[in-house]
């Protein structure tokens, strides 16, 4: 079945006044004995949130601007899989497909989607403007959600291959981050006849025994920085990638379960200085937030780790297709130009930012819509 059907985010109302009453009715835990987030998120601020999250955010507003874009789902190997697809005026713009992550979703590239199909609406040349297809990853969001094991990023990268067929694109770029990197990475490997290049921001490389000799101060704070997430950062993604299901449980009963679970890694990976409001705002991260709420997606959206996350750590084969990479900050890993020329072997873009984080288009929209139109230039 190859229909593409439109799509509105038309969630009753039911669902936000049972969202309230169980924010209103929440059991909660006492407050941690740290006096920072080294344990999580802290008590008094989750608490904090949440009741701004239930007498004053307003689902509406954001509800109202993802309908203003033109929204789809079409099914694909036997799964919804619901876009925002948004052509640009300008001629000769150059088609992109951009993925997001966990913990995030298509809310983070409503600040730059507009900059990409309509540059000169932003102040930028018509010259870079692209035709932008954002899907939402099978399980996350409004998308299906499987029901057998098999979705993995492999299948995923295949998948957003069919879409970009079905599209009309018989030759595109593609973009990413976290999960979304993963799945560039696998559209590098598998689309190779469409594909004409990728940009990521979290590059997944292994550095060689012989690149890890002789180590830059950059070198060093990644592998420090590699070495934090895995002592301190990754209990979430050793729960979703061994028992998605039962952590599923928790976060789809408990909406201060999920905001928390979600919030602790704004706080972690956004260049925020110690408070993710110094990164995005309420709204913003309550948006996001609202994209595994109301679908109750927790245990849908882990189960890609349970699938996929042993891929991202393994062996990684060369990408031979042209590559850009953009480090911000505060990413999780961030590979040296060195280090990412061993596995891309035509590198066209490598740049080092000085501010952002892991949600780049999120938290820098500016400089992350610069960072792609730069590296895509090459390929028009």
């Amino acid at each position: 079945m190859s229909t593409i059907r439109p799509f509105r985010f038309e969630v009753p109302e039911t669902a936000i006044a049972d969202l309230r009453r169980r924010l209103a009715d929440a059991r909660w835990p006492e407050r941690e004995t740290a006096q920072d987030w080294s344990q999580g998120a802290p008590l008094a601020y989750v608490k904090e949130l949440c009741e701004y999250w239930r007498t004053g955010y307003d689902w509406r507003r954001c509800e109202a601007r993802l309908n203003a874009l033109p929204q789809f789902i079409t099914e694909i190997d036997g799964l919804d899989i619901q876009f925002i697809h948004v052509r640009s005026p300008h001629e000769n713009a150059l088609p992109m497909i951009m993925t997001h992550g966990w913990p995030g979703s298509v809310i983070e590239f409503m600040k730059v989607i507009g900059p990409l199909t309509d540059p000169t609406a932003h102040g930028g040349s018509a010259a870079d403007a692209f035709h932008v297809v954002c899907p939402t990853l099978p399980g996350f969001g409004f998308s299906g959600k499987p029901t057998a094991p098999g979705w993995g990023v492999p299948h995923i990268a295949r998948a957003w291959g069919q879409l970009m067929a079905r599209l009309g694109y018989a030759s595109y770029v593609a973009q990413g981050g976290d999960w979304g990197s993963g799945v560039t990475h696998a559209i590098g490997l598998s689309e190779t006849e469409h594909c004409k290049a990728i940009h990521v921001n979290m590059p997944l490389v292994n550095p060689s025994e012989a690149s890890l000799q002789n180590l830059t101060e950059q070198e060093q704070a990644a592998l420090a920085g590699f070495q934090h997430y895995f002592d301190w950062d990754s209990g979430y993604s050793k729960e979703q990638s061994t028992r998605p299901q039962t952590i599923g449980y928790g976060l789809t009963d408990s909406p201060v379960g999920q905001c928390a679970w979600i919030l602790e890694k704004y706080w972690a990976w956004t260049d925020c200085n110690g408070h993710p409001e110094n990164a995005l705002s309420r709204d913003e991260m309550l948006d996001n937030i609202m994209m595994y709420w109301l679908p109750a997606s927790a245990a849908s959206s882990a189960r890609l780790y349970w699938e996929s996350f042993a891929l991202l750590l393994g062996e990684k084969p060369v990408i031979d297709m042209p590559v850009g990479v953009s480090i911000f900050p505060r990413e999780i890993f961030r590979a040296s130009k060195r280090w990412c020329e061993e596995r891309y072997s035509k590198l066209i873009h490598y740049n080092a930012l000085d501010k952002g984080g892991h949600f780049a288009a999120f938290e820098q929209p500016q400089a992350f819509v610069d960072e792609v139109r730069t590296c895509f230039r090459q390929m028009r």
